[in-house]
């Protein structure tokens, strides 16, 4: 019966997991202030400055649909937002989002921080082996009306309003005159900014010039908190473009960039492309510095994997089923964001297929690159990648020894599974009192334990502090994929082979072994899988005494 038993437990627990993620939506996402790809030209002769970006792109076919997370740090006038743009854009291929979305999908695909408790090691134990798997309103300062554009070899190709955007397409036949009619129009062109736009105009590119008033944004410690952006258009060539934006760099720049595409992982293919080390081991001190951490492992990353030509890579942090996570750090995308995201702007969209149907199996990518002005000589292209696994609470078992080493770093899977995850992990401190104890099974915090992390996603990271953090002192084993040797390493993670219920538990991550945070009662599981067991038991006692039960009105009888 005991292999039997292990089969069941191992077939409901996913079942179980399912419930707990839809009871998991209550977390507050944290705010955060992000910027944009193109560059900022304001009515002020003030310097703009764009410290960090985040990008969601989907990309079906040659669609390309982006959406920006935009924000403004600088003078409270009028100021607008120049992107390049490989074609000309109408209204209806532009439209404002929500900001939320942009907060669910980056809490969703960020670096996580999980707690793990060492269970009994005397508690019982079966014998089946089981795989683990303030509005700010200021006056504006209006900008002139902007020249024709015929003597500077402008053309405006398309005007219109979206939300609290008044957006001009235009193209140019030079990058000066381009310059000029910007400046001649009321607005500021970024130092620098004319051999920037170059590279544009050569190409062929058209320009998405869209001009804010403050008075209608929200203001918050001199931002302007403006409306998301998305527009869509047709091109060969999946890229991004990042060196205009470089006009308004202080220095650094983060960019984050979540692509969406329907069972695809993307990577760069014109920089080098590294997974970010995981499943890693750290400190408890860390549980309150988790931001400064993972920032800290970061630059250790790119320091330790730059190209020839000393330029950074680009770090691969999260890739997996959009409509799944484990463990979570809030819900996975529902329809509905796939949606506002760009799906329905995709080949297709208005076909009489179910939402629930047309929006699934999307795999969400995240790359974060790090750089300076002089780092960055090319847009990045993306391009569709093999799926990988890594970051998962998975045991792999050593021969008949039965001991089990967890994962570590990235391989090559059937399906994408990886994630940037890093665990506190708290060995038993209770009696041991019994023969043969079973060490290395983790699972949830023991009854009455007090401040506990749940799930913790690393947010922020642009702003996220660095220097005076030592990786060596934090990290409780050696991370070869950085050449990082743990100061004062630890016994190597103990792991018994994963078998019966506390070690399936493990494998969850979304219920069994989560705290009041994950927002799902670890009492309501239990009694699930309680009554789950109850049901297991009742058949194989009917099946050993070789009688078989019908019900019928709520009532059991029993047939010869």
């Amino acid at each position: 019966m005991g292999g039997r038993l292990g089969r069941v437990i191992h077939r409901i627990l996913p079942l179980l997991c399912g419930a707990a993620l839809l009871c998991a939506g209550g977390l507050t996402p944290t705010p955060e202030a992000h910027a944009f790809c193109g560059f900022y030209v304001g009515g002020a002769d003030k310097k703009l400055f764009n410290n960090a970006t985040l990008v969601v792109l989907m990309r079906d076919g040659t669609r390309t649909v982006l959406s920006m997370q935009n924000n403004y740090q600088g003078p409270p006038e009028s100021f607008a937002l120049v992107v390049p743009v490989p074609v000309v854009l109408q209204k209806e291929n532009v439209k404002t989002l929500p900001p939320e979305v942009f907060d669910h999908i980056d809490q969703l695909a960020a670096p996580r921080l999980v707690e793990y408790w060492e269970q009994d090691p005397c508690a019982p134990q079966h014998d089946s082996r089981t795989e683990s798997k303030g509005r700010g309103r200021v006056a504006a300062a209006a900008p002139q009306a902007a020249p024709g554009g015929g003597d500077y070899g402008v053309k405006i190709e398309a005007q219109f309003t979206v939300g609290e955007y008044e957006i001009v397409i235009l193209s140019a036949e030079d990058s000066t005159g381009l310059d000029r009619w910007l400046k001649d129009s009321g607005y500021k062109i970024p130092e620098g900014a004319e051999p920037l736009l170059r590279p544009y105009v050569q190409n062929g590119s058209k320009f998405f010039v869209a001009k804010v008033d403050v008075t209608k944004v929200k203001m918050d410690k001199g931002m302007a908190m403006l409306s998301p952006l998305r527009f869509h258009y047709d091109s060969e060539t999946f890229s991004l473009p990042v060196r205009l934006g470089l006009a308004n760099s202080s220095g650094t720049q983060d960019l984050l960039v979540h692509i969406l595409s329907r069972g695809q992982r993307y990577e760069v293919a014109n920089y080098k492309n590294v997974t970010i080390p995981t499943n890693i081991d750290i400190d408890e001190t860390s549980k309150d510095k988790f931001g400064a951490f993972y920032a800290a492992l970061f630059d250790r990353t790119l320091e330790e994997n730059m190209d020839s030509d000393k330029r950074p890579p680009v770090v691969t942090e999260y890739a997996w089923d959009a409509g799944t996570c484990d463990p979570c750090p809030g819900p996975p995308l529902n329809p509905a964001d796939i949606a506002t995201l760009g799906g329905d702007a995709l080949p297709g969209a208005d076909d009489k297929t179910p939402a629930w149907s047309r929006y699934r199996g999307f795999v969400v990518t995240r790359l974060h690159a790090r750089y300076t002005k002089d780092q960055v000589g090319e847009d990045l292209v993306f391009k569709a990648a093999e799926p990988i696994t890594g970051g998962r609470e998975m045991f792999s078992q050593a021969g008949a020894s039965r001991e089990s080493k967890l994962e570590t770093g990235a391989s090559k899977g059937s399906i994408n599974n990886f994630q940037g995850r890093y665990a506190i992990r708290h060995p038993w401190t209770g009696p041991v009192a019994c023969a043969t104890p079973r060490r290395g099974i983790w699972g949830g915090p023991p009854a009455g334990a007090t401040n506990t992390t749940g799930v913790k996603a690393a947010r922020d990271l642009a702003f996220a502090p660095r220097g005076g953090v030592e990786l060596a002192a934090l990290v409780k084993h050696d991370v070869p994929e950085i050449r990082l040797k743990a100061k004062a390493p630890t016994e190597e993670r103990p792991g018994a082979a994963p078998t019966g219920l506390a070690e399936v538990s493990t494998g969850c991550g979304c219920g069994l072994a989560g705290s009041a945070d994950d927002g799902v009662s670890r009492g309501a599981i239990a009694a699930l899988l309680a009554a789950a067991l109850g049901i297991f038991m009742r058949r194989s006692q009917r099946r050993s005494s070789g009688r078989g039960y019908e019900t019928q009105d709520n009532q059991s009888k029993e047939v010869s």
